[in-house]
């Protein structure tokens, strides 16, 4: 089968076997330099679709650049030959956008079907110059389908690559199938994590007395990672599945909720969907029912194509929500149901579900839904790299994957999520330093995640008072200025460079953070009278690049610990002006 059609910018080509199926490509022009093309199958009976790929090329021409919700720190190019890369619904996201150093666009392409697995590329070819584009659906086992219809969204408007990749987050969020959940305000405060501060040796008592700490510089809630439900510290799995507290940590879980509720502070508690360890009591009763085995980690991962493997995991929230007063989950390794070169055959009926994919959007759906009705603002976080569209329906909290004590990784991370993530709360990973740090270095780990929400994971009654103080002063300035942060229109500056300058403006505000850069461009923003100038570096001294004269105004620079070290009238003149700030520190400049 080889199938064809043409828009005003490319030629697409659909390659692969019928195997009974009717299909069928179709284009629409939305506006100009934006298609939509249409692939539908259908059947009389239900079959197993085939492989299918979608082909197209576009010009390699002031093209510097490239982007994929899974690029992590590896900006390059990719030759057609190489791997495609892969998404569903647990991994990544389909969607690919390449644009120049200026960051237009020159070519974003995203796929409708965020829940299946789909394989997908834009390799350069060696011997055209060209970006060889493609989709391939159907690669790993499918379930048998009647029909099937799924969209691709072809962006080449000459606009910055941000406002493209938010144009396919809204395309997404407006399909009924990915309507997004609500996010409760909770879910975008400052919060306490235990992992890398107390790993698996976490205690209540230990717990209650960081929170206390932590309330007071402004963290909102607290999330108990692993360990909470057993004795072994040796960060493995064999344990989980149960989910009843280890008495010798926590003797009295809803005791400990409480006393963190007295404090005003939230309780989000660490779970792993999938894992059912060798030594929990439940093994007998589910060990013929799972998808692989892991003896590294002593658990297997449970097949959630069962009814009553779906309905355990489940009670077992409500459980803790009824009976502990839970205000939300970290629900871990969900990415783990997806490794089809890994599965066992399945060899005890009683399946309701063939698709792992449709099998674990029900699970979720189902869990968030029965949570909603005992707790409507419950807060659920998702780790990197499940953080696409079919995630967003479930999940509220989108958090960096872990990169302790890498404030760059987090940046990029973080910016890498807040493109595609919509209004959903993006979450740094849990920021962590040594207590022997400069303080001017250890304020770099809260000032590369300005733009998500902090999770701060040290020990704090351990740290010196500088570093409180610096710590104090950074979270009381993310909670003021959080709607800049989080819902002005952020503008993340070459990616390929890993976002050395990241700029935003909400109404009258507006801030820059050079994450590298040190001439700092401040463009004729009219309304804007308040600009925040961020160092985010550990040189001191930045250069404004001012594009229009600015007759008066107000200069306050501050440390990284908030002390201010200079405040002067001053004229701008178009053209450059060196500020003295301080490494890490910030300028205020207030505009007449």
């Amino acid at each position: 089968m080889n199938r064809q059609i043409t828009t005003a910018a490319h030629t697409f080509t659909l390659t692969g076997e019928s195997d009974g199926f009717t299909v069928s490509l179709a284009a629409e022009k939305l506006q100009e330099g934006l298609d939509l093309i249409t692939l539908r199958l259908d059947a009389e009976e239900a079959a197993v679709p085939p492989v299918l790929t979608i082909n197209w090329s576009h010009p390699a021409c002031d093209i510097q650049a490239s982007w994929h919700p899974a690029q992590d720190r590896n900006k390059s190019f990719k030759a057609d030959w190489m791997r495609t890369l892969r998404s569903n619904a647990a991994a990544s996201a389909p969607v690919y956008a390449l644009f120049n150093s200026l960051g237009h666009n020159r070519l974003t392409f995203a796929y409708s079907d965020a829940l299946n697995t789909v394989h997908y590329s834009g390799g350069i070819s060696e011997e055209k110059a060209d970006f060889h584009c493609r989709v391939q659906l159907f690669a790993e086992t499918t379930a048998p389908l009647c029909s099937y219809e799924a969209k691709l969204l072809v962006d080449t408007r000459d606009i910055p690559y941000y406002e493209s990749l938010q144009g396919v987050q809204e395309w997404w969020s407006s399909m009924p199938e990915y309507r997004p959940a609500f996010v409760p305000a909770a879910a975008k405060e400052p919060m306490y994590s235990t992992w890398y501060s107390m790993h698996q040796n976490v205690t209540d008592e230990q717990i209650e007395q960081q929170c206390r700490i932590a309330k007071k510089l402004g963290m909102e809630a607290v999330i108990v990672d692993d360990g909470w439900q057993t004795e072994d510290n040796r960060r493995g799995y064999a344990y989980c599945g149960d989910w009843e507290t280890y008495a010798g940590k926590f003797p009295d879980m809803k005791r400990h909720v409480d006393a963190v509720h007295g404090l005003g502070m939230k309780f989000i508690l660490w779970y792993s969907v999938p894992f059912i360890g060798k030594y929990s009591h439940v093994w007998d009763q589910f060990k013929d029912k799972i998808l692989r085995f892991n003896e590294n980690h002593g658990a297997a991962v449970l097949d959630p194509r069962y009814p009553d493997v779906r309905e355990y995991i489940i009670h077992k929230y409500e459980e803790a929500v009824k009976e502990w007063d839970l205000d939300g989950f970290k629900l871990d390794f969900i990415d783990t149901f997806y490794s089809p070169e890994l599965q066992l055959p399945s060899t005890v009926e009683g399946k309701d579900y063939e698709s792992i994919p449709a099998a674990v959007d029900r699970l979720l759906t189902d869990s968030i839904g029965r949570l909603r009705e005992l707790k409507p603002d419950i807060m659920i976080e998702f780790r990197q790299m499940y953080i696409g569209p079919a995630m967003r329906k479930y999940g509220n909290m989108f958090r960096a994957s872990d990169c302790p004590n890498d404030s760059i990784q987090n940046r990029v991370r973080t910016l890498d999520i807040r493109l595609i993530c919509g209004n959903t709360a993006a979450h740094a990973d849990m920021i962590m330093w040594h207590p022997e740090e400069p303080v001017e270095s250890a304020a770099l780990q809260l000032i590369n995640c300005l733009f998500s929400v902090p999770q701060v994971s040290v020990l704090l009654d351990t740290l010196p008072s500088d570093h409180l103080a610096m710590l104090d002063y950074w979270l009381a300035f993310w909670k003021e200025n959080r709607g800049l942060l989080l819902d002005g229109s952020m503008e993340p500056m070459n990616p390929e460079l890993l976002y050395p300058l990241v700029r935003s403006v909400k109404e009258d505000k507006g801030i820059v953070v050079a994450y590298h850069d040190s001439i700092v461009p401040i463009p004729a923003a009219r309304s804007v009278s308040k600009w925040m100038v961020v160092n985010g570096r550990r040189q001191d001294g930045l250069f404004l690049e001012v594009s229009e004269p600015v007759e008066a105004a107000k200069v306050v620079i501050t440390s990284c610990t908030g002390e201010i070290v200079e405040e002067r009238s001053a004229q701008f003149t178009a053209g450059i002006h060196k500020l003295a700030i301080p490494a890490s520190g910030m300028a205020t400049l207030y505009l007449s």
